[in-house]
């Protein structure tokens, strides 16, 4: 994340443009870092699904990680901005501003304060297979269609999984896609693309190893 000027408070919690009738996805994480693989998610949501707009939510921390060396809030977002570089991607840190720390509260701030807008949560299958962990995940999947973009490692593992099994009988065929934001919940649907290998584990693992190298050198 070098080279990245961090934004304002105020400028990296706005909530992006919206308006009547617009169907749009929300694809949340930490982004640290942000990477192609969160675009290129985003991508094959827009596409699939004929949303308008991908909304990347970055949150202040998330409940189910370490968060003490997580970078800004600040920070982050522009570096997604910076990398997501689409006119339909909008990031946003808005979990800040409204305080809250879970997805289910999160989405249902959302829907009351964007009334007439149409929202699909959007995850990667490496999610879906943790998915039974999330707080109120029972309850996301009634407030909300999802889409499930395949993953490496975890293209049978996600649907296979606790939270997966549980809602098969909501699942969509791949073909109805297009019709997933249409559906009454509970809907998801498995989406099935070329897989990007980027991961932001990996990413972090490859910076700390170049430091270690950098100050072995130094030393």
């Amino acid at each position: 994340m070098q080279d990245i000027v961090p934004l304002t408070p105020s400028e990296a919690r706005k909530l992006p443009p919206f308006g009547e009738g617009m169907t749009i996805g929300l694809f949340g994480g930490s982004f640290n870092p942000p990477h192609d693989g969160h675009r290129h998610a985003s991508l094959v949501a827009l596409t699939r699904l004929g949303l308008d707009r991908v909304w990347w939510l970055v949150t202040p921390g998330n409940p189910l990680k370490d968060n003490k060396a997580l970078p800004s809030l600040e920070r982050r977002v522009a570096a997604a901005r910076q990398l997501a570089d689409h006119p339909r991607i909008a990031v946003t840190g808005i979990e800040a501003a409204i305080h809250t720390r879970y997805t289910f509260d999160t989405i249902r701030w959302l829907k009351r304060r964007c009334p007439g807008v149409t929202f699909v949560w959007i995850m990667g299958a490496d999610n879906l297979a943790s998915f039974h962990r999330w707080q109120q995940w029972r309850a996301i999947a009634s407030l909300v269609p999802i889409a499930v973009v395949a993953r490496p490692g975890a293209t049978t593992r996600g649907p296979l999984s606790k939270a997966g099994r549980a809602l098969a009988r909501w699942r969509l065929p791949e073909s109805d896609a297009r019709v997933l934001t249409r559906r009454p919940v509970p809907a998801w649907v498995f989406l099935h693309a070329p897989l990007d290998h980027t991961s932001s584990t990996a990413l972090r693992a490859r910076a700390q190893a170049l430091k270690s190298r950098q100050g072995q050198r130094q030393d």
